[in-house]
């Protein structure tokens, strides 16, 4: 019988800043066992302000918790009993839920995707309404939520020591694709025994860019479903969700990005399918959307979706 767990957040359970090999879980679960996160979002410089409630666990992160590299705060590592180097973890994603009724956020000068064309740093403080699930924009505006994680991945090879989690890598990470919330389904590649699963970098909403560097960022709790999968093999994470296959590019330039989330997903259709290359090309060209996932972490990411539909047909 698979177990339902539940994993706080706190000095414990959270590290700050890196996805590393050598930090240890703090949860091992079987596979198919699901566990339930819970997340907090911002340093003390971003999590400070008029009227807003910064949750004791927060603060005591920032006390008791060192920031190994600049990046977000994840809760985690959490270990899947039977993964090993060469697998690939299933991370079924069963429901996001939002913890507070305030996010932030930041436009950094030199950072975003116009970096020379805002010199000064602007923090926003931003109201929730999570009866509505509407943001109270400053100017007026309600924006209807759609939290998702920003961050979710394993721990990277061994010999890549720590990795900052700013930049999305082969080991997931800061992937920001905001299709990836209930319903949805995280493959990732495993490199470690235990696959090491961490998450934060809580969204409220967020466009696709993710353009001045930050959504409206959050604590969040994610309830997620963890299968080893053996009969898998993946260099790079992949998604899907009920209507869409999605395969991830990442890289420093966008049009690299781009065609290596395109050749992943032309491997995908073939193995899927009895098309061939070329079928499989023309079928990108004619059904497959190139999407910006964000242009702000370092490694620019795409994520091609194609409807399952178009490949197998509508159901």
């Amino acid at each position: 019988m698979s177990k339902h767990h539940t994993l706080s957040s706190s000095p414990e359970t959270c590290h700050w800043g890196a996805f590393d090999a050598k930090i240890k879980p703090v949860l091992e679960v079987e596979s198919g066992d699901r566990v339930t996160i819970h997340t907090v979002s911002g340093a003390p410089e971003v999590t400070s302000g008029e009227g807003i409630v910064v949750r004791p666990e927060l603060k005591e992160i920032h006390a008791k918790s060192p920031r190994l590299l600049p990046g977000h705060i994840l809760t985690g590592p959490v270990a899947v009993k039977g993964a090993m180097p060469g697998d690939v973890l299933e991370v079924r994603i069963i429901d996001v839920s939002l913890r507070d009724d305030w996010g932030w956020n930041i436009i950094r000068p030199l950072g975003g995707t116009l970096p020379d064309e805002f010199p000064n740093m602007r923090l926003l403080h931003i109201r929730m309404d999570l009866e509505k699930m509407v943001a109270k924009l400053p100017w007026g505006v309600d924006l209807p939520l759609d939290p998702f994680f920003g961050v979710m991945g394993v721990a990277p090879p061994p010999g890549w020591g720590a990795q900052t989690t700013i930049i999305p890598r082969a080991m997931g990470g800061n992937l920001d694709i905001k299709e990836l919330k209930p319903g949805a389904t995280l493959y990732l590649p495993v490199f470690n025994e235990g696959g090491l699963f961490s998450c934060g970098d809580g969204h409220a909403v967020q466009g696709d860019g993710e353009v001045c560097i930050t959504a409206i960022e959050t604590a969040l709790s994610g309830t997620f479903e963890f299968v080893v999968r053996k009969d898998m093999s993946l260099k790079l994470p992949q998604a899907e969700t009920a209507k869409h296959y999605i395969t991830i590019g990442l890289d420093p330039d966008l049009d690299e990005a781009a065609k290596i989330a395109l050749r992943g997903m032309i491997e995908l259709i073939c193995a899927k399918s009895n098309l061939s290359r070329e079928d499989a090309y023309t079928l990108c060209s004619l059904a497959c959307d190139l999407r910006v996932s964000q242009l702000v972490n370092q490694h620019k990411g795409i994520h091609a979706m194609l409807p399952k539909a178009a490949l197998h047909g509508a159901k």
